[in-house]
């Protein structure tokens, strides 16, 4: 049974702030805690509800061979909880060591500059990883990789592709260009896509839902 103490510090993690401080995250519903135990990341704790557990016993015993597993009251589950209704499991995971440069394996990869709305990023992530796009960079104006509406938009493609959030956004497309890259803009006044010779090293950038490309990065475009 976890403590009070430990109630309270999980709930933290709910904040962008100390999943930040912590290199903590939360992951929430039996499909997601699935696609993150089968991931990179590294579980510290799971956590059920009594309920849940009368229901799943041979489901939280299999979960308990590869992570720490609590049984917590229903309302103490609701206080580590985002959604309105929960299925009564989640997990902690760390978020393991920064990796503050990014080194492309392959020769496409999405940027994603300043995507603010955590189910748009989520959506996109998703919608990439279906694709077979398997490296993206985000900006640090994106929503929080960790934020529970991104983990639940994406379906679990966050745990699937190679996502960097920790380098400097622009400096790494300048690098990239610097590689062979050549930077595809998704903008209004550009050129029609049924028209484009489509280049070996493809960086495909996807800016603000209501700003739009910033200066910085057109600037870079058309270099």
């Amino acid at each position: 049974m976890l403590s009070k103490n430990a109630i309270k510090y999980y709930s933290t993690l709910l904040n962008k702030k100390y999943r930040d401080r912590e290199r903590k995250f939360i992951v929430e519903g039996k499909r997601l805690l699935e696609e993150a135990l089968n991931s990179k990341f590294d579980p510290e704790l799971v956590v059920v509800t009594q309920s849940y557990f009368d229901e799943n016993e041979a489901e939280v015993g299999r979960i308990s061979q590869q992570a720490k597993t609590e049984i917590v009251k229903e309302v103490d589950f609701k206080r580590l909880s985002d959604t309105k209704s929960p299925q009564g499991i989640l997990g902690v995971f760390s978020k393991g060591q920064i990796n503050f440069v990014f080194e492309p394996k392959t020769n496409f990869v999405l940027a994603l500059e300043n995507i603010s709305d955590p189910g748009n990023l989520g959506t996109i992530i998703r919608n990439a990883d279906w694709f077979g796009v398997s490296e993206i960079l985000l900006s640090e104006d994106c929503a929080d990789l960790f934020n529970p509406k991104v983990l639940r938009a994406s379906m679990g493609s966050v745990f699937h592709v190679d996502l960097s959030d920790n380098s400097d956004f622009y400096l790494e497309i300048e690098n990239m260009k610097k590689n062979g890259y050549k930077i595809l803009l998704a903008d209004m006044t550009g050129e029609n896509i049924y028209d484009y010779k489509k280049s070996k090293k493809v960086i495909l950038v996807l800016s603000n839902e209501a700003h739009g490309p910033t200066q910085s990065i057109i600037r870079f475009s058309r270099q």
